[in-house]
């Protein structure tokens, strides 16, 4: 059974995290996904810099990397856990990554990551549709509109 075959889209899809308003994978993630370690990536990364824009990538800043470690429940640094703050890739920076790993594997895993955004994309979306029905409803029930006649044939004999 091949890497892919035992990753779904859903379990990528739980490692994206909103994170200053963008949608992103941690480097530790992403890593883990391409089967290299983490500071491969961010050396192949850092090797590559014009590839990796500010919409592309960015590093977390301190206070925004213990927010995501209190709610991933991980290890503080200093105890075996990260020394770095991690950078966030957006899914352009998640598939650049993919390329500069040049690793089939990695390759081959960034089509899962680019499903992933794109079903987040489709429920956020639903999300958005469901809202608006539902807001449309509560104006409905508290009277800013009918949603029936006044006086219904229904009862009328």
């Amino acid at each position: 059974m091949t890497r892919t075959a035992r990753v779904s889209i859903e379990t990528v899809a739980r490692r994206i995290h909103i994170v200053r308003n963008h949608k992103v994978m941690l480097d530790s993630d992403l890593a883990e996904l391409y089967g290299v370690a983490t500071r491969v990536l961010n050396q192949a990364v850092k090797r590559n810099p014009h590839r990796f824009p500010g919409d592309f990538m960015f590093q977390l800043d301190p206070s925004e990397a213990a927010a995501l470690r209190s709610q991933l429940v991980t290890s503080k640094s200093g105890r075996g856990g990260r020394r770095h703050v991690p950078f966030a890739f957006t899914e352009h920076g998640a598939i650049m990554a993919a390329t500069v790993l040049n690793s089939p594997a990695a390759v081959q895993m960034s089509i899962f990551v680019v499903r992933a955004f794109s079903r987040l994309r489709e429920l956020i979306s639903t999300h958005k549709d469901l809202a608006a029905k539902i807001e449309g409803l509560e104006r409905r029930v508290s009277g800013t509109t009918r949603p029936w006649p006044r006086s219904s044939s229904l009862f009328a004999s």
